[in-house]
């Protein structure tokens, strides 16, 4: 699920002299070994790194039946995390407790993070995928979807095999081309790998302490702040002015406080906290800190991230969140139907797809506002209807 990787090293990478995506597949590698040799690499390396690419079919199947991110957040959190999971975790937790000690005290980041992802991405190592990782990447460079996210990680599996760190034929990974058990890229694997273990290599597959500490520098590289919460669970008052809430809507702890919001367990801290309601004023309640931001760094699905982030302090020894009587939400059908709605309104809702992402929470909002329902980004059959 790990697909986004710093999209600034597209600028570094792609070249307007070739192709950046599209056309016959065969002159589409040309392209990508023409410019391989630009770069600096030796002609020699870039052949033997192409030789026997295929596009794979799989891969681009795989990239457009994600339908698990259509789930509402009760559901994909509960699909997510069984009780398997969590007393795995807090194994893995004794197992490796002197690595996540060396993370805490050299990146700052909590084991629960770490755990969390390991147990998403992989099953903690066990189930890491076996697309082969230089034939996915090829694949969806060639395609039109996201050519500025994967065609740069070409060239960085190029450097990798020039370190005689990666094996074209037969290193394997994830549809999208994560390699090991915290799912990284190529790229964050050049900027980020982490000799954890203290072999004289960074095995991503195979050591779990190379994964594990690479995954830390990784996010602190994000920007992750040392020894911050990411996510707390609160309860709020039912009276409250809802369009205040949702992600990249910071305010002081201070604020929520005076508006009634208080930590269902512990105490706030003093940061700055945007109010989280995943399923409306009637549903689970969180505040997300700065931290929190980081995960969109990680992926941007709205329901995976606050799963993750959710499950991080789960691990951690948070209880179970109150689901509360969250309203009945729409089903895909009727989701691309509100999007089309919204859109006609002049939303920018991005793709009809049945997704209930950032744009459509957004718009969502602006309409909830404008007719006088609770404006909580939370899409009912009422707000379909008015519309």
């Amino acid at each position: 699920m790990r697909f986004l990787s710093g999209l600034v090293a597209a600028a570094l990478f792609a070249s307007p002299a070739f192709a950046q995506c599209g056309g016959g597949f065969n002159s589409f590698v040309k392209g990508l070994k023409a410019e391989a040799v630009q770069q600096g690499f030796d002609k020699s390396t870039v052949n033997a790194f192409f030789k026997g690419v295929q596009q794979d079919n799989a891969v681009l199947k795989a990239d457009r039946a994600q339908g698990v991110f259509q789930k509402p957040f009760i559901d994909f959190s509960r699909h997510l995390i069984s009780q398997n999971r969590i007393d795995r975790g807090q194994a893995m937790s004794r197992k490796y407790d002197a690595v996540f000690d060396r993370i805490e005290q050299q990146y700052g980041v909590s084991r629960g993070v770490l755990l969390a992802f390991w147990a998403f991405e992989t099953d903690y190592g066990a189930f890491q995928g076996d697309f082969n990782t230089r034939n996915a990447l090829v694949t969806l460079a060639h395609d039109c979807r996201r050519p500025e996210l994967f065609r740069p990680q070409v060239f960085a599996a190029i450097e990798l095999y020039s370190r005689g760190n990666f094996d074209p034929a037969r290193t394997s990974g994830a549809w999208a081309g994560e390699i090991g058990m915290v799912q990284m890229l190529p790229r964050d694997i050049l900027e980020n790998g982490v000799d954890g273990d203290g072999d004289g290599k960074v095995s991503l597959k195979t050591s779990a302490p190379d994964a594990l500490m690479s995954g830390a520098k990784m996010l602190s590289h994000l920007g992750w702040q040392p020894g911050q919460p990411w996510l707390q669970e609160v309860t709020v008052p039912a009276r409250i002015d809802w369009s205040l809430s949702g992600p990249g809507k910071p305010r002081s702890v201070s604020d929520w406080q005076a508006m009634g919001v208080q930590a269902r367990n512990g105490s706030l801290t003093n940061l700055p906290a945007s109010l989280i309601l995943p399923q409306g004023h009637n549903g689970p309640a969180f505040l997300a800190y700065p931290n929190f931001d980081v995960y969109f760094e990680w992926n941007q699905s709205f329901v995976y991230v606050l799963t993750a982030a959710y499950f991080g302090t789960r691990l951690e020894g948070a209880q179970v969140y109150d689901a509360g009587n969250a309203a009945q939400g729409l089903s895909g059908a009727q989701m691309k139907q509100l999007q089309s709605k919204l859109h006609a309104r002049g939303h920018n809702v991005g793709k009809i797809d049945g997704i209930l992402g950032a744009g459509t929470r957004a718009a969502v909002q602006s309409e909830q506002a404008r007719l006088g329902l609770p404006a909580d980004a939370w899409p009912t059959a009422e707000l379909l209807n008015r519309l």
